[in-house]
């Protein structure tokens, strides 16, 4: 039988400023869930957290209302915020979606100074575009100006060696293994400077 009682359960707003019915969350079972999920005992719990194993122990069975400083402790021992607490993932966020792009297979999109190899392109409502670019340009007076646009940008060079020019800081130079990670609203180029064209992945989020 669910345990109904007002301490194990959690109204939440929606972000509207509109409520939910009271949605039942067992606080005990997902305290236990989350250490669990991490392969600890009762005792390894209990000690990231501060807290007597006993009191870990009443928690999870809710036999105890934990204080906001038992939360607070609670929380910093499971590496969350104290709302994770009360906020487990819903299942119909998981939905299983994957794509694989084999090499050479992604949808191609060339320009005057990028080679784009979009990946992932199977995929619809994507919160993170990546795609492998090869780049000819040799200097950055090849761009019409800054490229720029919303969200932000991880990249991370492949081969060759690149330079990375932005609106607000210096060229810097990057060799394979280097990577950058940039608002995407700040103007931004990147031309090769070894004779080879470089090749870059870039993962640009759409959020």
């Amino acid at each position: 039988m669910t345990d109904r009682s007002p301490v194990n359960l959690i109204s939440i707003a929606r972000d509207s400023g509109t409520e939910e019915g009271a949605e039942p969350l067992n606080l005990g079972m997902r305290v236990r869930g989350l250490r669990k999920s991490k392969g600890w005992t009762l005792e390894q719990a209990a000690r990231q957290a501060g807290l007597a194993r006993s009191t870990l122990s009443k928690i999870e069975n809710g036999q105890m209302s934990p204080t906001y400083e038992a939360l607070k402790k609670l929380a910093t021992g499971l590496e969350i915020s104290v709302p994770q607490l009360f906020t487990p993932p819903s299942p119909g966020q998981i939905s299983g979606r994957m794509a694989v792009t084999k090499t050479g297979q992604g949808k191609t999109h060339a320009t005057v100074t990028y080679e784009h190899e979009l990946l992932g392109e199977a995929l619809s409502k994507k919160q993170m575009l990546p795609y492998r670019a090869r780049i000819r340009a040799r200097s950055v007076e090849e761009f019409d100006g800054w490229v720029r646009h919303d969200g932000e940008e991880f990249l991370y060079v492949l081969t060759g060696v690149i330079r990375l020019y932005t609106e607000f800081y210096e060229p810097i130079e990057m060799r394979r293994g280097d990577s950058a990670y940039y608002d995407a609203t700040m103007g931004h180029n990147v031309v090769s400077v070894s004779d080879e064209d470089a090749t870059i992945l870039w993962v640009t989020s759409l959020s």
